[in-house]
């Protein structure tokens, strides 16, 4: 019975090296999402490995009650689900500055803070030099100058691989 249950662990830890992938040295694109306001990041991907990778973003957001800017850095690990297709999860965090436009009567000014995140998603990778993904982000914010502790992020990506 050990035998068997060690041949199993064998042959599943064979069917997730075996799969060959192809991770872009180099990526660089633009993510579009939303978290309390819509905004835009300029990413940039660098492979670390055959399933690994850093991702840096510099990004804006836009609400009703503020505008923010935020650097990101993440890093992530990339699994294969079968062709170009790919999944991956990351840890990171970051720094953000948040300006307040006067529509919140609690708040005025700005505020800079530290916060933590996670990354989970699906991306495509097509045969040109072409990324699609689509992720989720929950950040978690340091800091008692805004009204929240967390906030989820959705975004689509598109990036070009060199």
């Amino acid at each position: 019975m050990k035998k068997l249950i060690l041949s199993a662990i064998m042959v599943v830890g064979l069917a997730f090296t075996a799969q060959a992938q192809e991770i872009s040295k180099n990526a660089l694109g633009l993510r579009l999402g939303d978290n309390d306001g819509f905004g835009g990041e300029v990413t940039y991907q660098r492979g670390l490995g055959d399933n690994n990778r850093l991702e840096l973003d510099l990004g804006w957001r836009n609400s009703n009650n503020y505008d923010a800017v935020k650097l990101a850095g993440l890093y992530q690990w990339v699994w294969n689900i079968d062709g170009g297709f790919n999944w991956y999860a990351g840890v990171g965090g970051g720094l953000a500055n948040s300006d307040y436009n006067g529509n919140d009567n609690n708040r005025d000014g700005s505020s800079t803070y530290l916060f933590a995140a996670g990354d989970i998603g699906i991306e495509y990778n097509f045969d040109i030099p072409l990324l699609l993904s689509l992720d989720f982000r929950p950040e978690v914010y340091f800091t008692d100058d805004i009204d929240k502790d967390f906030g989820p992020d959705i975004a689509l990506g598109i990036k070009y691989q060199f």
